[in-house]
């Protein structure tokens, strides 16, 4: 006897079933496997069959991409990478948690951010601000708006210099100065920069010269760099205190966020097709 629902119809006298959805449990199964955690093993012993049925129900779900209404928003944008040349890019709006567009890249490079704006502006949303990770020449494409540099990149840069416990004296004043990125104004961060400039200008200035080639270099190279990284990004470290109405998040910590808990998703699987996984990423990126 079927275990499905019977219904009666008044006008016709006769009684019918629901037509069977195999596409509905292809989706189920699908979300169970990618978000409940459950391993084919588990899946196939839930539903009483085998680890092949369930592969397959698997590989016939579709990734879902839920829907937002166009508008202006405030995004943030930057790009993850599971492989050397094998990433993402990710266009996301952090107020209502949802990534609008993302798309396979090799490298981050600048027309991938430009196609990616496109395709935005393509499905009707309107950019007003965008936070970025500071990558050369990325902020060019998005001149019109204002841009903000995430914090947590700036610091990245800076400790990538001088280390997290640098030894230097002027290269302690310059982390010092730049842990409170998150936690002070324009005014009172720039100033304490340019009097660490003024105070180490001649120290950074100094030269080493290779005694066999007469070649000379710069001594404190790491620390120059660092210097030079500030001063190109501080037009845009407080662009978020210049616009606050906009919203603006001072970091991309909404996408680098999901970036860990995608990859904690796919470790969670293991011994999937490249297909699989992409369609994996793409329903959660897009749920």
């Amino acid at each position: 006897m079927s275990s499905k629902q019977r219904y009666f119809c008044k006008d016709c006298q006769s009684y019918f079933q629901s037509v069977s959805r195999p596409e509905k449990l292809e989706q189920i199964i699908f979300e169970k496997y990618v978000n409940k955690r459950q391993t084919l093993t588990d899946l196939a012993s839930e539903y009483g069959r085998s680890i092949n049925w369930v592969r397959a129900k698997i590989n016939s779900a579709k990734a879902l991409k839920k829907e937002v209404k166009p508008d202006g928003y405030t995004f943030v944008a930057d790009a993850t990478f599971f492989e050397r040349t094998e990433g993402y890019l990710i266009y996301r709006i952090p107020k209502i948690k949802k990534n609008i567009y993302f798309n396979t890249i090799m490298y981050e490079s600048i027309y991938e951010y430009q196609k990616g704006r496109i395709k935005v502006q393509n499905q009707g949303f309107k950019i007003r601000a965008i936070t970025l990770d500071g990558r050369p020449g990325v902020r060019n494409l998005f001149s019109d708006i204002p841009v903000q540099m995430c914090h947590f990149h700036q610091k990245q840069i800076i400790k990538r210099y001088l280390t997290c416990n640098p030894k230097l004296e002027a290269s302690i004043e310059l982390k010092v100065i730049t842990d409170t990125l998150t936690y002070t104004t324009k005014e009172e961060f720039t100033a304490k920069f340019t009097s660490w400039c003024s105070k180490w200008d001649s120290f950074l200035k100094e030269r080493t010269t290779n005694p066999i080639t007469g070649r000379w270099c710069y001594t404190h190279k790491r620390v120059r760099s660092a210097r030079r990284s500030i001063k190109t990004n501080l037009p845009y470290l407080f662009t978020y205190l210049k616009y606050p109405k906009l919203n603006i998040p001072n970091t991309t910590n909404s996408l680098d966020g999901s970036f860990s808990w995608l990859k904690q998703k796919l470790g969670i699987h293991r011994g999937y097709t490249y297909q699989l996984r992409d369609k994996i990423i793409e329903h959660i990126l897009g749920s």
